[in-house]
């Protein structure tokens, strides 16, 4: 009777779940949909993979459309065979966000159920993780990939617990698996390595723990082999995703530098450091995960209803003329923002919740030595390497020493680890302060008047005393007039108080709701009750501040953002709605590439200065693009981009442009596109009988922009022997022409007297590409730095290249053999679970 009560409870719960994300994005009942950046941004960069995938009823894993040319597997290609994608999509089946938000929910209970197995403490950390601010903030920016990834955090730890803590080996491999193997198609890798970070206390408690004997160390070492097995399976269940991109990563801006400079040397493998640690976490600023809008909140953010007045008071005090204070009054606003935290710009805090906060710090006393210490280390850890810049001892061995860490950029986002362990260690210390009898009443008494007085009086000094402590303003800040910075201090000031009383009060109702249930004059239903409804009406506020019904559009708008054609009915579905202005703003634009692309409809490449080189994809939704948005282009591109058309050089910038046959040109306004032809462009392909050999990298980049192109090829020293043997003599009338275009195969025909290197305006790529001539496979070369070049004989000939991964087809087969391997055991081991259940004796 108990367990079926029990199961009626759960099944309310999941049913709370739906409810809650529908009525959080209650918009999508009407047909609406989210108007989420980096997805926009995805539509135009993917639409040529999109359009093929229509056209041929299969998957092409290169396209032309940004960057000069890359592989898709970062652009939402599919993988035949990729079962464990296709489960990931049933389980995301709702409309966006409610998937996500369904997930979180539904992910953390089950983990909740784990670690305390009461449904009561497992819905109330559900939704202390699935409110967590920051989740709100990359759903509304439309980081998907990164969401539906940390959606399977708190499940796959779950598995984790059933086999280290629970002893259940049967039920967490098959947790484990499942939810790793989820985890890893999600496609963020960053996150998983993250989370994986703080999981490493969790290996390290349980060795400890068998060490001193609390654990067998047969259960350990049993549990281990498990959990790495799992593991294991679910990498192979992944293995065409993980090993095309293993492939690709190692030609990335991600993989190893190719050049000499003052800040890398070539070989030094990741990024950067300045790059790897843009948005790290300022020290004070951890606090936002307490008080959301200490540093300001959003750079995007407004400040309050009085900031326009208040500087319109401060500017009268500098002139009369009522003209130059509403000027000088919207450009400060236009400028201005509340945030001033040490980060270059953020959509908004981490902040995990006054009342999560608070009981997390409880839940380091009350929760049990098996959990506490090893939660505390991973906190403690990820919140310094969040500081990043601000704390550079720790952040250089990571990147120095520690594998893989230097492939990934914010730091900040390592908070995320943060946000899945004190809902956790919150609950089971909540669980704990409830039902743990070993708890005396006089300690629980003792540490709740120390947490809640230490809480509160540190919330109380910053409130009273925050603006001399704390000062509200940065040193880029130091140019702003006095009169202006001390409005805008003022207002930063107003912001964070409201927010720090907030604080206080929640803080107090469930430190005050604590002490009466510990004095049994409030039930342990009524409290919990209590404490979930503050934290829910603190964290759901605070949300909608970043994701909210403004974040939704008509359905036309989010499937394609990319209009041509200005109306009225247009202007009045956008209204003021900022996420849709962009759409009107780039109509010119859009429609001169339209216009370009409907009258020539060749193989070329487009150049749009006007809405940024690095930034847009609307260039590649219409035309190939030299440039595009994507955080992991190839590397060779991203330096020529760097060298050349980043910081454009009126002589050798041309030159790189008719080398990537960069057919048009976009300059002007975006109101005002101005399309300028390029006749220069080289063409898809070209003969040239000279060469001109590079010692290094370093000055192969240099002699591209030197030499003239169109007669002579700058090629690497240790790519001389490709030429041993072949003879290159000049034919003026030789031709070469591109006669078939996909973006995995390509057809030329050649004429020439001659034997000449054809040089081509495509990328290259030293894995899958496979060039032929009549037929016949032939080796390839790099030339200018970056693209594909082919010793042609004399005579008429047939050139194709193809593009085909060994790694998709190998992969494949890994995918299938370890899904089916899982599925097996999972159904062996739950038989023998099922017969051991049957045979044990009955108690009458």
């Amino acid at each position: 009777m108990a367990k079926n009560k029990n199961l009626v409870y759960i099944a309310i719960s999941i049913v709370a779940f739906l409810v809650l994300a529908f009525l959080y994005s209650t918009p999508v009942l009407t047909g609406k949909q989210l108007f989420q950046h980096d997805i926009v941004q995805y539509r135009g960069g993917a639409k040529e993979l999109i359009d093929y995938r229509e056209s041929f009823d299969k998957e092409t894993y290169w396209s032309d459309s940004m960057f000069g040319g890359m592989p898709t597997y970062q652009m939402g290609s599919r993988f035949e065979g990729d079962i464990i994608k296709k489960v990931d999509s049933y389980l995301n089946i709702l409309p966006r966000p409610v998937n996500y938000m369904f997930l979180l929910f539904a992910g953390f209970f089950l983990l909740g159920m784990v670690a305390v197995r009461n449904w009561k403490y497992a819905l109330l950390g559900a939704t202390f993780f699935g409110l967590s601010t920051y989740f709100y903030i990359i759903i509304a920016a439309g980081h998907n990939g990164k969401v539906n990834t940390i959606e399977y955090f708190a499940p796959l730890l779950a598995g984790i617990l059933l086999v280290y803590i629970r002893k259940k080996y049967i039920l967490g491999f098959i947790v484990t698996t499942l939810f790793f193997g989820l985890q890893v198609a999600a496609n963020h890798p960053q996150m998983t390595y993250y989370l994986f970070m703080g999981l490493g206390f969790l290996f390290i408690s349980e060795l400890i723990r068998a060490i001193l004997k609390k654990v067998p160390m047969k259960h350990f070492l049993i549990s281990s082999g498990i959990i790495a097995f799992s593991l294991a399976i679910g990498v192979g269940m992944n293995s065409q995703r993980i090993m095309a991109n293993s492939e690709y990563i190692k030609e990335t801006v991600r993989g190893k530098q190719i050049l000499n400079t003052e800040n890398n040397t070539a070989g030094n493998s990741g990024m950067d450091k300045a790059s790897i640690l843009n948005w790290s976490y300022g020290q004070l600023e951890t606090l936002n995960l307490f008080i959301p809008r200490l540093m300001g909140g959003g750079s995007q953010q407004e400040f309050s209803d009085s900031y326009p007045n208040k500087l319109r008071e401060s500017l009268a005090t500098q002139t009369n003329d009522d003209s130059q204070i509403e000027e000088g009054v919207q450009s400060i606003v236009q400028q201005t923002t509340p945030y001033w935290g040490d980060q270059p710009g953020t959509s908004g805090p981490a902040y995990q919740g006054a009342v999560v906060c608070f009981l997390a710090l409880l839940g380091f006393f009350f929760a049990p030595k098996k959990y506490r210490y090893w939660i505390l280390g991973a906190t403690i850890l990820t919140v310094l390497l969040a500081w990043g810049s601000n704390f550079m001892p720790l952040s250089d061995f990571f990147i120095d020493y520690i594998p893989f860490y230097s492939k990934f950029r914010a730091p900040s986002s390592i908070l995320v680890v943060v946000e899945l362990l004190f809902p956790l260690i919150a609950i089971i210390g909540l669980y704990k302060f409830f039902t743990d009898s070993k708890l005396t009443d006089e300690y629980k008494k003792k540490i709740l008047l120390y947490v809640s007085g230490a809480t509160l009086g540190l919330t109380l000094i910053l409130l009273l005393f925050g603006k001399s402590l704390l000062g509200f303003t940065n040193d880029s800040e130091k140019e702003i007039p006095n009169f202006i910075l001390d409005v805008i201090i003022e207002d930063r000031v107003k912001l964070f108080r409201i927010d720090a009383f907030k604080a206080l009060i929640y803080v107090g109702i469930t430190a005050a709701v604590l002490f009466l249930a510990l004095k049994q004059k409030l039930n342990q239903n009524i409290a919990l009750l209590i404490i979930g409804a503050v934290s829910l009406f603190d964290l759901w506020s605070v949300n909608r501040n970043y994701l909210n019904d403004k974040n939704y559009v008509d359905a036309i708008f989010a499937e394609n953002p990319f209009q041509t054609e200005g109306t009225d009915y247009l202007a009045e579905k956008v209204g003021d709605n900022p996420n849709l202005q962009s759409i009107l703003a780039s109509i010119p634009v859009n429609k001169t590439l339209e216009t370009i692309a409907q009258k020539d409809t060749k193989h070329y490449r487009v150049y749009n200065q006007v809405l940024g080189v690095t930034g847009e994809t609307n260039t590649s939704y219409f035309r190939p693009s030299i440039g595009g948005y994507h955080a992991v282009r190839l590397r060779r591109y991203d330096d020529l981009m760097n060298a050349y058309i980043t910081q454009p050089d009126s002589a050798k910038t041309p030159k790189i442009l008719n080398l990537l046959n960069t057919k048009y040109m976009i300059f002007g306004k975006p109101s005002e596109p101005q399309v300028v032809p390029n006749p220069n462009a080289n063409g898809n392909a070209w003969f040239v009988s000279d060469l001109k050999f590079a010692a290094n990298p370093n000055e192969e980049l240099a002699l591209v922009g030197e030499v003239d192109n169109k007669k002579t090829a700058v090629i690497n020293t240790e790519d001389k022997k490709y030429f041993d043997g072949k003879n290159l003599q000049s034919d003026s009338t030789a031709t070469i022409n591109l006669t078939k275009y996909e973006p995995n195969e390509l057809e030329f025909k050649s004429s020439s007297k001659t034997p000449q290197l054809a040089v081509f305006s495509e990328v290259y790529y030293p894995h899958g590409w496979k060039v032929s001539v009549d037929g016949k496979d032939v080796d390839y070369v790099k030339a200018d730095y970056l693209l594909r070049a082919v010793h042609v004989p004399a005579g008429d000939h047939n050139i194709k290249m193809v593009f085909e991964p060994k790694v998709i087809e190998t992969g494949k087969w890994i995918s299938l053999i370890c899904f089916a391997l899982f599925i097996l055991i999972s159904a062996v081991g739950i038989y023998f679970v099922y017969r051991k259940r049957e045979e044990a004796p009955k108690i009458a």
